[in-house]
């Protein structure tokens, strides 16, 4: 194991080529122990505290991800968005397929020391007011050690009722549980301005095929990005393959990183023009149209746009090829007539996701997603919105299933090793039936 200067232990073991078998459909499964090593990787960078602009514990994490890999490259560009991919392939000649995840959750930062005890923090993401009151927090200095504390309102209410431009940040009071170790303004040897605060949760642990965790937005995405690379580099028929990760920053204040990425530096974008953009996200679970546990979901778009059709088209081509089957039977079957590999084509309108953005800047982009239970920490969330909640609102941890994220990082080593071209000049992958369907039956139609 590896510590890493965060104090996030890294797991060293490597998927081997021995961990791998081929099954006659040309499906490269993984093996139980590469399994487990993913879900390693899960558990330990969905309890990294970050948030938006303050992701550099993530960022040290990957980092040493990378190190222990000669063949991966890493650098960073203008807006400190990581990106990632394997050396020595003949990059020129195809198209990249870049899978593409953000670094931050919403959590607090440190703004001042108001006090000894006292501190006034932004919070930066998107939660229901409901949700702050007297809730319990902890607060990482910069040696990585937790301080409790609990939120006392917020630093600004007579702002509620101003006219003035309503602040893009909204600023809360906490006051610390033990104030005579926790800050000592003089020296500034623990609590400082920029350091993270998270919500008070318990460690993160898989209960019945579900792992709870403080972070599943976007960071269980994280590891499946880069379970799914380390596969990828392992496979000789990926050789010739150009498969490049993008994790950005700042995601839940709005795009900033994925926005920065889009935006020209020196005549050049972090990603080329013509590459194709699968962002990863976790997305708010609806039980009757999405469900945790239906396998990885195709996404088609959110609340903003649609994405690429083409590009979608061709990952759920790739998520047929995988399961053998359809994402739903039709009408005329049996739910018993499913694959046994699930996954989801859905809308998922419940939020936005950086393929909106990337689609926007000109990229053909798409999404894959989890479905996530305790959306940004929300626990019955559905309640508190309908105002049906019959006890006060509480955090939780984040949850999505195990097969699920397993179900991604299957997908994702798929799309990595073949990636159809669909689109203009390009054959849908429907026509085949057209095809069919018009020689079967039409001369219902054809005139006598």
């Amino acid at each position: 194991m590896l510590q890493s200067r965060s104090g996030y232990r890294l797991a060293r073991r490597r998927v081997g080529l021995f961990d791998l078998f081929r099954l006659s459909s040309g499906v490269i499964p993984i093996s139980q122990s590469a399994r487990v090593l993913h879900e390693s990787w899960l558990l330990h960078v969905t309890q990294i505290p970050t948030a938006a602009g303050r992701e550099f514990r993530v960022i040290d994490w990957i980092k040493n991800w990378a190190a222990e890999r000669p063949m991966v490259e890493l650098r960073a560009d203008a807006a400190g968005n990581l990106d990632l991919r394997l050396g020595g392939r003949a990059m020129s000649e195809q198209r990249p397929v870049y899978f593409t995840a953000h670094l931050d959750h919403p959590a607090f930062v440190v703004e001042r020391i108001v006090a000894p005890s006292v501190l006034d923090l932004t919070f930066r993401g998107g939660v229901m007011d409901e949700y702050f009151k007297d809730a319990a927090i902890t607060v990482y200095d910069h040696h990585d050690q937790p301080h409790a504390a609990r939120l006392t309102g917020k630093a600004n209410p007579a702002d509620e009722g101003s006219t003035a431009p309503k602040q893009p940040l909204q600023h809360y009071l906490a006051e610390l549980d033990e104030p005579e170790n926790s800050v000592d303004v003089s020296i500034g040897d623990s609590i400082r301005p920029g350091d993270v605060a998270v919500w008070a949760l318990p460690p993160a642990e898989i209960l019945d095929g579900l792992i709870h965790t403080q972070a599943c937005d976007d960071l269980a995405a994280v590891a499946a990005a880069l379970a799914a690379l380390d596969v990828l580099m392992h496979l000789p028929e990926a050789a010739s393959r150009d498969v490049r990760l993008l994790f950005t920053r700042a995601e839940e204040v709005g795009f900033i990183g994925a926005i920065a990425a889009c935006r020209p530096a020196s005549h050049e974008r972090t990603m080329p023009m013509n590459a194709r953009v699968i962002a990863l996200e976790n997305s708010r679970s609806f039980p009757a149209d999405s469900p945790i546990g239906g396998g990885p979901i195709v996404r088609v778009g959110d609340r903003l746009t649609v994405f690429t059709p083409s590009l979608t088209e061709a990952v759920a081509r790739r998520a047929e090829q995988v399961a053998g089957g359809p994402a739903s039977v039709t009408a005329s079957q049996k739910a018993s007539e499913a694959p046994a590999w699930k996954w989801q084509r859905k809308l998922m309108a419940g939020g936005a996701c950086e393929a909106s953005v990337y689609c926007a800047a000109g990229y053909e982009a798409t999404c894959v997603c989890l479905a996530l239970g305790n959306y940004h920490n929300m626990a019955d969330l559905t309640a508190v919105q309908a105002g049906t909640n019959t006890s006060r609102a509480k955090i939780g941890r984040e949850f999505v299933s195990i097969a699920d994220f397993h179900g991604m990082v299957d997908l994702l080593v798929a799309c990595g090793l073949e990636m159809p071209e669909v689109g203009f000049g390009q054959p849908a992958a429907i026509q085949p039936k057209l095809d069919k369907l018009w020689k079967d039956l039409g001369h219902l139609v054809v005139a006598r």
